[in-house]
């Protein structure tokens, strides 16, 4: 026995190096792969406006596409901060990997896929991705989620809520649950933020006897001053510094593009804040330019977007200060066209418009018109606090 012991000993004393040795260069193996991945992440994450970078993020995506499953996180993770650009790479990434899992090469961490999702501190379109990979998984699982995310800040994953949501309603009619299907829609219009959404849920309510004031809940400014015609010569109306843009007095006349021209007030009754120009004026008036003016109550300071839709040229002023505008006409328009972040002021904000119509005759052409809400930057609405709205 002790022969045996005595042999015995000094083998596994020489092995033991080996085996340490093996083990820490398996550690010096793996955390170098991990530095490598790290790096093509850190590159793909430096990619910039118009493209600057790309050439080495070709060469760093196909490092993450040969990474293991494992490392999905980090790239859902480095979407976050990263340009527009930056994360169309890391989505290729993201669903690369995902790919590889989907095909039973390896399982995808749910657990932490799940933690991701419900993180609302994470990159929204990151978050939405994650969720698109659950769903793969095991959609029932994934839908049970969605439950809890009609409040969440990314609209993608809202989108999805509240059209499971509405699908739920859809149910409750075709079995004449007409109750249950109106607490389902009142819930979904209080969360929804897309338009064709909130479209769709107003005018299932009403059809039950519920009717809702669809521009206020979207923050659509309804009631205006409007002053006008001046001219457009040209068009030259766009940057003509007409009198309002000097100084705004409400009680003030000037002279317009034929006669004295004076502020009258305009109400829009339109169901999506619809402003028509050519209401307070007589026929379909060209080659004209127009302002309208809002003075909107803020309870606070705080942080929102005008939003505004228009289909000809237009300037805007928050305050006294310009903020933005087109010189373009009749090139469609569509709600939430442009979307311009401001900060308001406790108390009066001045908002104000200018509009112009230019000398084409079609029948398409005719339409004078602008729709402008405030809201959050999910788009809830923000409704004005007191006697200026």
């Amino acid at each position: 026995m002790e022969a045996l012991t005595m042999i015995a000993l000094p083998l596994f004393t020489r092995g033991f190096p080996l085996i340490v040795s093996s083990l820490l260069l398996s550690h010096f193996v793996v955390a170098d792969a991990n530095s490598r991945l790290d790096e093509a992440l850190a590159q793909i994450r430096a990619v910039g406006k118009e493209g600057a970078g790309n050439q080495a993020a070709t060469q760093a995506i196909q490092v993450l596409h040969a990474a293991p499953v494992s490392y999905l996180m980090e790239v859902l993770q480095g979407m976050k901060d990263a340009s527009p650009i930056a994360q169309n790479w890391l989505r290729n990434a993201a669903e690369g990997l995902a790919n590889q899992a989907m095909k039973g090469q390896a399982d995808l961490p749910l657990l932490d896929l799940t933690a991701f999702v419900l993180n609302v501190n994470e990159d929204p379109s990151a978050r939405a991705l994650g969720f698109d990979f659950l769903r793969q998984v095991d959609d029932a699982a994934a839908m049970i989620l969605l439950r809890g995310l009609i409040n969440d800040p990314s609209n993608a994953l809202r989108r999805q809520a509240i059209g499971q949501l509405m699908d739920q309603a859809k149910h409750a009619l075709g079995e004449g649950r007409d109750q249950a299907a109106r607490i389902l829609l009142r819930q979904g219009i209080e969360h929804a933020r897309e338009v064709e959404q909130i479209r769709w849920i107003a005018d299932q309510l009403a059809t039950l006897g519920a009717e809702i004031n669809v521009a206020r809940l979207l923050g659509m400014l309804t009631d205006w001053q409007v002053i006008g015609p001046f001219h457009n010569k040209d068009r030259s109306g766009f940057d003509t510094v007409f009198p309002p843009e000097i100084g705004l007095d409400l009680k003030a006349s000037y002279q317009g593009k034929t006669d004295t021209v004076s502020w009258r007030s305009i109400q829009s009754d339109d169901s999506f804040g619809m402003v028509d120009l050519n209401q307070p004026y007589p026929g379909y008036l060209k080659e004209v330019t127009a302002y309208a003016y809002h003075a909107f109550e803020s309870d606070q300071e705080q942080e929102v977007e005008l939003r505004l839709g228009c289909k000809n040229a237009w300037k805007i002023w928050l305050n006294g200060q310009w903020l933005f505008g087109r010189d373009e006409y009749h090139r469609g328009a569509k709600m939430d066209q442009y979307i311009l972040p401001v900060h308001l002021k406790a108390g009066i904000n001045h908002i104000l418009i200018k509009l112009c119509q230019n000398e084409q005759v079609e029948d398409w052409t005719v339409e004078w018109e602008f729709q402008l809400r405030l809201c959050d930057a999910t788009g809830k609405g923000v409704q004005s606090s007191g006697l200026a709205d």
